[in-house]
């Protein structure tokens, strides 16, 4: 192979690469949202409990578990890209105020668990929405649109 040929291959591989990154975060985030909500539809005793001594009334589970899997829904389904904006903007703040609630709460779990756990949900908010395709982005906007233009 000569040294051209490799360096056409490496802006495809480098794409490939970044697209199995992005599927392999955004799947992950989708199974861990998805199993939680479970858990808090049903009321699982840990996630209730766990609720229960951050002092969320018992209530917002159903709350918070019915905009994890629409959320999840949103960012694995084509176009929409608006949605998907919101989508992760939810499951940031979802997740991030789950690490500060915990922080808050001195609730860290054996080892720091809550800390380590909801930490690492929210990474893994980021890097599905920074290594998300173009097509699943909302399309570009101008800031400022020029008025139309009226008849005299």
């Amino acid at each position: 192979m000569t040294t051209i040929e490799r360096r056409e291959t490496r802006p495809a591989t480098r794409a490939r690469l970044r697209m199995i990154a992005y599927w392999s975060s955004t799947l992950i985030l989708v199974f861990v949202l998805s199993t939680g909500a479970y858990g808090e539809m049903t009321r699982q005793y840990g996630t209730l409990e766990t609720h229960t001594i951050l002092g969320y009334p018992t209530y917002f589970l159903s709350i918070i578990a019915t905009w994890k899997l629409l959320g999840s829904a949103a960012i694995l389904v084509p176009r929409f890209g608006r949605l998907k904006e919101w989508a992760y903007a939810g499951m940031f703040f979802n997740m991030s105020g789950a690490f500060i609630s915990h922080l808050v709460r001195h609730d860290y779990g054996a080892g720091g668990y809550h800390l380590v756990v909801t930490a690492a949900i929210t990474l893994l908010v980021v890097a599905s929405w920074a290594l998300r395709p173009a097509n699943r982005m909302p399309a570009a906007s101008p800031a400022h649109p020029e008025p139309a233009a009226r008849p005299r």
